[in-house]
Order: C-alpha cells, then sequence, then structure tokens
C-alpha cells in the first residue's frame, strides 16, 4: 500500500501529465500552404452544400442512393454544359463549371475563377507539354512564364484567405 505523500505524489504527477496532454491537443496544427487552402476548400464547399440542404460527401459516410449521390456531385462540382474551357497543346481539353460549390470556393480564395482555371491547369500539364514536344520542362516553363507567375500570384492571394478564413472559424 503506498503512502499517503506517495499517493499525492502520484496523483499530481497524473493531472500534470493530462494538462500537458491538453494543452498539446489544443495547440494549432501548422498546415502546409496546400493544405491550408484545401481545408478552407473543404470549409467553403462543406458550407455550400449544407446552405443546399445536401450532407457533405465522406469517406466512410454513410452509403447514398445513385440519385443522391447525382444531387451532391451537380451540387458540389456543377452541373450542365461546363463554362469554362482550355485546350492544351498536347491536344487535350480541360473543361470546368462556374455554378457549383467548388466554383463558388475557388472565387472565394482565389479572387478570379477564371484567371485561377487558366493558369493552373497550364501549370498542371507542364510535364505532359515537355513531353509531347520533346522539350526539357525548363524550356517549358519558360514558355510559360507569365501563366506561372500568374498562377503563384493566385496561389498567395487563396493561401491569405483561406488562413484569415481558418483562424476566424476556429
Amino acid at each position: 500500500m503506498r503512502s499517503f505523500p506517495a499517493a499525492v505524489a502520484a496523483l499530481v504527477s497524473c493531472g500534470l501529465f493530462l494538462t500537458a496532454c491538453a494543452t498539446t491537443v489544443s495547440t494549432p496544427v501548422r498546415l502546409s500552404p496546400h493544405d491550408t487552402v484545401k481545408a478552407a476548400t473543404r470549409r467553403l464547399t462543406d458550407d455550400c452544400l449544407t446552405r443546399r440542404g445536401l450532407a457533405p460527401p465522406r469517406p466512410g459516410g454513410p452509403i447514398r442512393s445513385a440519385a443522391e449521390r447525382q444531387r451532391v456531385a451537380a451540387a458540389l462540382f456543377g452541373a450542365g454544359q461546363a463554362e469554362l474551357s482550355l485546350r492544351l497543346s498536347t491536344g487535350y481539353v480541360v473543361r470546368a463549371h462556374t455554378d457549383g460549390c467548388l466554383a463558388a470556393a475557388q472565387r472565394r480564395l482565389y479572387g478570379d475563377q477564371v484567371r485561377w482555371f487558366r493558369s493552373s491547369v497550364v501549370v498542371q500539364n507542364l510535364r505532359p507539354e515537355a513531353a509531347q514536344s520533346h522539350r526539357s520542362l525548363a524550356e517549358v516553363r519558360a514558355r510559360h512564364r507569365a501563366e506561372i507567375a500568374e498562377w503563384r500570384r493566385l496561389r498567395a492571394h487563396a493561401l491569405t484567405e483561406a488562413t484569415s478564413l481558418l483562424t476566424v472559424h476556429r
């Protein structure tokens, strides 16, 4: 059997341990810039879907009917004919909607969905363009200097907006 002082010391130690654990858990996690924008996009799209009376999709969430999945997809990504389109030098055409929750999140974060769409599609396809054109990635990047600069500017704007959004909603 423990003595009274030993029992008190054990309880104090346990309390300090629990306090340290609680402090660690409540400390905000530092996200990478990519993860910060991703988290803000998810928050905005979730809020948008909820306002439309739809539950945001979650891995491992409830199994939905095909009709419900289609309603959520249309609300999230947009419906009908895509309003934005860009033909790449590889011949592929990339399209996007302007009427879904994702489009609304992009407008909020990047400030201009059309410019974000165009610059991000180009930047995301630099390697395929280099492979298709038999040029080095450096050469292709040099040809798309303006799009890369626009992508960086819009991404910085999105990071500022995302950080503000996530800080306000803690």
